[in-house]
């Protein structure tokens, strides 16, 4: 929605303010701020940050009796990326109230804003396509490269620094020997060099993060890079643990290992931080997370005691260097235990034969999201603790009293929730919840002449949910929407009954005459239909319950405000409570000295405040909304489902059978199944026609690395590839 423009019959809306206010903020962050921010990176591990920056810096921090040493680091490293993160909510508040204002009018494309959004779109093409990364767009190279050049450089100067100053002399001072002097010194660098890892670490695992979205990312396909940054800062951590246990042994100090001191850099707690993040790496690997998921998800909550112990290793003033995306991470954090905490109200499910469920859970209409999203369940019957990521099917306007997820079972959680599903007498009532749904902050497609979406499997359900989107704009709004061609890639004409899901149960009011739909589907294990009289897929409806909740916005409908309001308050309250602690009880003490008192015990102060501060602001903001939304929910959970209904028709499982749906018959005639043959990709994606084709893949890897070779080769310029994947 993000490349269309409404207009009005009667006086024209206001709409160039609004875009010259995301274009002053977007360039404020991203070309001043963020540039900034880089630059500071950039001269911390030289002479000139350390001898003249860094001394000023102190200087006019310790003047302060407020916040003392930790006063300039969190000036200089800390505020700038909260900073960007209040501008990116507001940027991204300002354009969903533009996409909504043009749901309400009728739509049409500005050809002058092409030539912005074409060039925009180029740094979303793949720039690489095979390696360790996967497919890499335009805008994920230059922020790794961007990364890659910031480590060496830091690891480069560092070293580079402290070893020429290691001398004969300067080590027989010291009692050592050179070796001995450079490993010192190289075991210090590679911890800082780990640091520069861990600044970045916690930036894709924020679901609602405001800065991934104002640079055109998301966490789900950010989630690669938060995988490789925690090897890379294990990998530092784990060195930099090494070299110090050798070189205290070299040098019979190996009594080190044993100490936490008041004051200064504590041993102790840095193997207690390495040791949990040995345990989180363990179970990381790729064979134990996918065969020992259970183990690897568990495990993965020692990062609290990581985070703990490496501030009390490091001090607080230095952790504020890392601090900014991990207190972006828990205010995300705390904003999803939140909502996770109220039961969802579950209105039915359709029980597909392929081991596939559609679920529908109510929602409040206030509740918006675009097409493939992604949606967080957790069943209690099944894990309590156990979360698992699926792709919103349904649009929120074509049905904005409920939500939709598919669980295809393929993994022991959800064939689980398949067998309670599928049972003879299935249960009447099943405890979900739910967090999100998270998702692009805008999309595009309507800036394509033509969609090509190839699919394979479960990777269709992203599609679902753009093809419903499409249905909706040429329904309600009467816009000509992109020819859709879907190419999906199934192994058993079970599978197939997935393309019932593509019309919502609902869909006698749906018009499918203006949308140019083709379903190139092909069943690569079976060389004919598979027919054996039974009705494949049934719903399944749940009592309601008076505990029960439809889904809602966490915060509200104008939620970038609320989480702009959450950062930036819960910020300023840190900076009261910890200013005033300081000044009535640390500096009394230690009158900045950095000498007397307790680092530990300052970190843990800090800790303890920052999450009080989260904690007050995002649970008042939370209440705020909720006490507003109380009247709409209990609306909706008075709602009476309809009685349970018989098994529906499917459109190619038993196609023989008479279809009542217009919407169906319309649906079944724009579709072509084959059977024993797989999709000739290059041919089918070559032969479209359009000044602007968009092909998107959802599936398998090699599928999606296959597209994505075919569009990046340069054979024709009019292709414009995006990688959908949640699977990692």
């Amino acid at each position: 929605m993000d490349a269309v423009q409404v207009v009005k019959s009667s006086s024209p809306p206001s709409h160039e303010g609004i875009h010259i206010v995301r274009a002053a903020i977007r360039l404020l962050a991203i070309f001043v701020v963020f540039p900034g921010t880089l630059l500071i990176w950039l001269m911390m591990p030289t002479n000139t940050y350390r001898q003249i920056w860094l001394p000023q810096i102190r200087l006019k921090a310790s003047s302060s009796t407020y916040l003392g040493a930790e006063g300039g680091t969190i000036l200089v490293y800390t505020f700038p990326i909260l900073f960007i993160a209040v501008l990116g909510c507001v940027y991204l508040h300002l354009g969903k109230k533009l996409n909504n204002h043009e749901l309400k009018s009728w739509i049409s494309i500005i050809s002058s804003s092409g030539t912005t959004k074409n060039r925009f779109a180029v740094w979303k093409q793949p720039m690489l396509v095979k390696g360790p990364l996967g497919i890499v767009s335009g805008i994920e190279l230059a922020f790794f490269v961007m990364f890659i050049t910031l480590l060496v450089w830091s690891l480069s100067t560092y070293l580079h620094n402290k070893f020429k100053n290691i001398t004969t002399q300067s080590a027989a001072k010291h009692h050592e020997q050179v070796w001995e002097s450079k490993l010192d010194s190289a075991a210090l660098v590679l911890g800082l060099a780990g640091n520069v890892c861990l600044a970045f670490l916690f930036f894709p695992v924020a679901r609602g993060s405001s800065v991934l979205a104002l640079f055109g990312l998301t966490s789900e396909g950010s989630i690669k890079y938060h995988i490789w940054l925690g090897h890379i800062v294990l990998a530092f951590f784990t060195a930099h643990g090494l070299c110090y246990i050798i070189y205290w042994a070299a040098t019979e100090q190996i009594s080190q290992m044993v100490i936490w001191d008041k004051v200064g850099v504590s041993n102790v707690a840095g193997e207690l931080a390495l040791l949990s993040g040995l345990f989180m790496w363990a179970t990381a690997i790729p064979r134990i997370r996918r065969k020992m998921f259970e183990l690897f998800f568990y495990t993965h909550y020692l990062y609290i005691l990581f985070m703990f112990f490496f501030i009390l290793h490091v001090g607080i003033a230095y952790a504020c260097i890392a601090l900014p995306s991990f207190y972006l991470f828990l205010v995300d954090r705390y904003l999803r235990f939140l909502q996770s905490r109220t039961s969802t109200r579950l209105i039915f499910a359709r029980v597909l034969p392929c081991e596939t469920l559609e679920l529908n859970l109510a929602k409040t209409p206030g509740l918006k999201y675009n097409p493939t999203s992604v949606m967080f369940i957790n069943v209690p019957s099944i894990s309590k603790m156990q979360w698992h990521p699926f792709t919103v099917t349904s649009n929120s306007s074509l049905e904005p009293e409920k939500i939709s997820i598919v669980v295809k079972g393929e993994g022991s959680w959800s064939k689980k929730l398949y067998q309670m599903l599928s049972s003879p007498s299935p249960t009447d009532r099943i405890e979900v919840a739910v967090e999100g749904p998270y998702g692009p902050a805008s999309t595009h497609f309507l800036r394509h002449d033509t969609l090509v979406m190839v699919s394979g499997g479960s990777g269709i359900t992203p599609f679902i949910s753009i093809i419903r989107e499409l249905l909706l704009l040429s329904t309600s709004f009467s816009y000509k929407v992109p020819k859709v061609v879907l190419i999906c890639a199934f192994k058993n004409s079970l599978d197939l009954t997935m393309l019932d899901l593509i019309l919502p149960m609902s869909s006698t009011s749906i018009d499918m005459s203006n949308l140019n739909l083709q379903i190139e589907a092909y069943v690569t294990r079976e060389t004919e239909p598979k027919t054996d009289g039974s009705k494949p897929v049934r719903s399944i409806w749940f009592k309601p319950n008076a505990t029960d909740a439809p889904v809602s916005p966490i915060l509200g409908t104008n939620h970038w405000l609320w989480l702009a309001l959450i950062i930036s308050s819960s910020f300023v309250v840190f900076l009261i409570l910890i200013g005033t602690i300081t000044r009535y009880y640390i500096y009394p003490i230690d009158h900045n000295s950095n000498t007397i008192f307790s680092y530990s015990l300052r970190a843990v102060l800090n800790i303890l405040v920052i999450c009080v501060s989260i904690a007050s602001t995002a649970s008042g903001a939370v209440l705020w909304n909720k006490k507003k939304n109380a009247m709409e929910n209990k609306q909706i959970q008075n709602m009476e489902g309809p009685s349970p209904m018989g098994t529906p028709q499917s459109l190619y499982y038993n196609a023989d059978r008479e279809l009542e749906s217009l919407p169906q018959q319309s649906l079944a005639q724009a579709t072509n199944v084959h059977y024993g043959e797989r999709p000739d990709l290059k041919k089918v994606i070559f032969e479209c026609t359009g000044s602007s084709i968009g092909v998107l893949a959802s599936g398998p890897k090699k599928m999606r690395h296959e597209v994505a070779t075919i569009c990046s080769s340069g054979l024709a310029e009019n292709l414009h590839f995006e990688s959908i994947s949640f699977s990692w």
